[in-house]
C-alpha cells in the first residue's frame, strides 16, 4: 500500500493485493444465482456477448415483480474484506517470521532478499495490470448474471497468466546477477542475492497463474477460496524456512537460497489448490478442461481496455518503487535492512487496504454490472470508512510498538532506530493509505484504470521519488527523508482519488 513492500503484494496488489458463500444472504452482497440481476449491462448491449468468437450469452430480463432487497453495504464489504484480511495478516505473519530467520544470518541477508524482490515485483506488475482487467470484467458479468462470461474470462486470464509467468521467469533466471548489478547492490550481496532470484524466477509461473486465478474469483465475489489456498501456502513457506534457511532436521543450511527455495515451493502449492478449486466448480467461478484455453482476442481485447492503463500504472509505480530503493540502498547496507524492516512491519497496513480495497473492487463492478450505480458508490464510501477504522489502528502499531517489532529482526541498534523513526512517520499517514488505495480499487472496478494511473504516475514520481531524493539526500536526512517522501506520496494521491470517486464519471464507463 504506501510503501514498496505492500504494494509490491498486490496481489496483490500487490497490491495485495472475502467469503463467497454460496448461501450468502440479502444484502451480503452475494446474491446466490436466483437473485443475479437479470438486466445486462449498457457494457454488455454495447457489445453484444453472443458471439462465435467467446460463446458468451446475454442473462435474461429481471423479472417486472421482483422485490428488491436493501443493500447492506457495510455487511457487504465486511463479508467479502474480513477472509482477505485474515488471508493477508497470516501472510503478514509468515513475512515477519520469514525475515526475522533470514534476519538472523545478518543484514547482508535482508538486504538481499529485499533487493532481489525488488525486479520481481517490477516483473509482476506486467500480468497484474491484466488481471485488473479480469477482476472487472468477471464483476461486471457476475452481476449481471452471465456464469459463462465470468468463465471466459477466467480461461483468458490463466492463459496469458502462464504465458507471461514463463516468459518473464526465464528472463529474470538468465539475467539475475545484472539486474542485482543494476539494483546497485554491493559485492556482499549479489551472489547470494542472484541465487534467491534465480529460484524465485523457477516459480514464477506458477505464482503468476495463482494470481491470474485469484483475481477471477475475487471478481465473483469469492475470496475465501484465495484466502484458503494463500493460508496453506504460507504454512509450507514457513515451515520450509526453518527447515532450509538453517538446516534443521537434517536438511542442508542454504540461507538465503534456502528462503528461496521455500518461497518457490509455497507459490506452487498455492496455485494447485485455486486450480483444483476451479476445476471442481463448486464455487462461484467454474473453468472446465474441455472448453477452450487459446487465445480469444476479442475478449482479450475488452480485458486490456481496462488493464492497459493499469499497466501503465503498475510499471510507473513499480519503477518508481525501484527508483526509490536505489536511493535508500545508496546510504548502505545497514539502513537499506532498517528500510527493509519497517516495510515488512508496514506490511500489517497493506493487510487492511488489500481487504477492503478487494471488497470496494468486486462490489463496485457487480452493483455496476447490475445496472445499480448510486449502489456501487454507497460500497465503495463504505469500504473507505471501515478500512480507515482499521488503518488508524494499526497506525497506533507502529507508532507506540515500532521499536519492539523491530527488536525482533535485528539487534543492530542503528538499523533498530531507524526503523522505528520510519514507522512513527508512515503511522501518521494511515488514512491517507487507506483512502487512496481503497478508493482506487473501487475505480478500477469501474474500469477507470486510467485516472489511477495518472495519480499513481503523480505520487510516485512526483512526490516519493523527487521529494524524497531531495529530503533523504540533499537535506541530508537520510533514510527519514525518504519515508517522509512516501507519506506525502500517499497523501497527494488520497485527495486525488477522493475528488474522483466523488466526481462520478466513472459510473458511465462501458467496459
Amino acid at each position: 500500500m504506501g510503501s514498496e513492500n505492500n504494494e509490491e503484494r498486490e496481489s496483490p496488489v500487490g497490491e495485495n493485493d472475502g467469503s463467497s458463500g454460496a448461501g450468502a444472504g440479502p444484502g451480503s452482497g452475494h446474491e446466490s444465482e436466483s437473485e443475479y440481476p437479470r438486466k445486462s449491462h449498457p457494457a454488455l448491449e454495447a457489445q453484444p456477448l453472443r458471439q462465435a468468437a467467446n460463446g458468451l450469452t446475454l442473462p435474461r430480463e429481471r423479472a417486472q415483480d421482483e422485490v428488491a432487497v436493501p443493500f447492506d453495504a457495510r455487511g457487504a464489504v465486511m463479508k467479502l474484506a474480513l477472509p482477505v484480511l485474515g488471508e493477508m495478516s497470516l501472510m503478514t505473519l509468515v513475512s515477519w517470521l520469514d525475515m526475522i530467520m533470514v534476519g538472523a544470518l545478518g543484514t547482508w541477508a535482508i538486504t538481499s532478499v529485499g533487493l532481489s524482490n525488488q525486479p520481481m515485483f517490477l516483473a509482476m506488475s506486467v500480468f497484474m495490470s491484466f488481471n485488473v482487467g479480469a477482476t472487472a470484467l468477471v464483476a461486471r458479468f457476475t452481476g449481471a448474471g452471465d456464469r459463462e462470461g465470468a468463465s471466459a474470462v477466467a480461461r483468458q486470464a490463466l492463459t496469458v497468466g502462464v504465458f507471461l509467468g514463463v516468459v518473464l521467469g526465464v528472463l529474470g533466471f538468465t539475467n539475475a546477477r545484472e539486474i542485482l548489478l543494476l539494483m546497485g547492490a554491493r559485492e556482499d550481496v549479489i551472489g547470494p542475492g542472484t541465487g534467491y532470484l534465480k529460484v524465485i524466477c523457477v516459480g514464477f509461473v506458477f505464482q503468476a497463474s495463482a494470481m491470474s486465478l485469484s483475481a477471477t474469483l475475487r471478481g465473483a465475489g469469492d475470496t475465501t477460496t484465495p484466502a484458503m489456498a494463500n493460508a496453506v501456502a504460507n504454512v509450507t513457506n514457513l515451515v520450509g524456512n526453518l527447515l532450509l534457511i538453517h538446516g534443521y532436521l537434517g536438511f542442508p543450511r542454504l540461507e538465503v537460497l534456502g528462503a528461496g527455495i521455500a518461497t518457490a515451493i509455497s507459490r506452487g502449492v498455492a496455485c494447485l489448490i485455486i486450480l483444483g478449486k476451479v476445476i471442481r466448480g463448486d464455487g462461484r467461478l467454474r473453468i472446465s478442461l474441455k472448453d477452450s484455453f487459446l487465445p480469444d482476442f476479442r475478449l482479450i481485447r475488452r480485458i486490456l481496455k481496462i488493464g492497459l492503463p493499469a499497466a501503465g500504472e503498475q510499471m510507473l509505480m513499480r519503477a518508481g518503487q525501484m527508483a526509490f530503493a536505489r536511493i535508500v540502498s545508496s546510504f548502505g547496507t545497514t539502513v537499506y535492512a532498517a528500510h527493509q524492516i519497517a516495510l515488512n512491519i508496514e506490511g500489517l497496513s497493506f493487510n487492511i487496504g488489500m481487504a477492503f480495497q478487494t471488497a470496494s473492487t468486486s462490489l463496485v463492478g457487480q452493483k455496476l454490472g447490475s445496472k445499480e450505480p448510486e449502489v456501487a458508490e454507497k460500497a465503495g464510501w463504505a469500504a473507505r470508512n471501515l478500512g480507515m477504522m482499521f488503518a488508524g489502528s494499526a497506525g497506533l502499531v507502529f507508532f507506540f510498538l515500532g521499536r519492539y517489532i523491530a527488536l525482533a529482526y535485528t539487534r543492530d541498534p542503528v538499523a533498530v532506530d531507524m526503523s522505528a523513526q520510519a514507522l512513527k512517520i508512515i503511522a501518521v499517514a494511515q488514512p491517507s493509505l487507506a483512502t487512496a488505495f481503497i478508493l482506487a480499487g473501487g475505480l478500477r472496478g469501474a474500469g477507470d484504470t486510467r485516472w489511477t494511473m495518472f495519480t499513481t504516475a503523480t505520487g510516485i514520481w512526483g512526490v516519493r521519488v523527487l521529494v524524497g531524493y531531495l529530503l533523504a539526500v540533499k537535506a541530508g536526512m537520510g533514510l527519514a527523508g525518504a519515508w517522509i517522501g512516501m507519506a506525502l506520496d500517499m497523501t497527494v494521491r488520497a485527495v486525488l482519488i477522493t475528488l474522483r470517486f466523488k466526481g462520478g464519471r466513472w459510473k458511465e464507463i462501458r467496459v
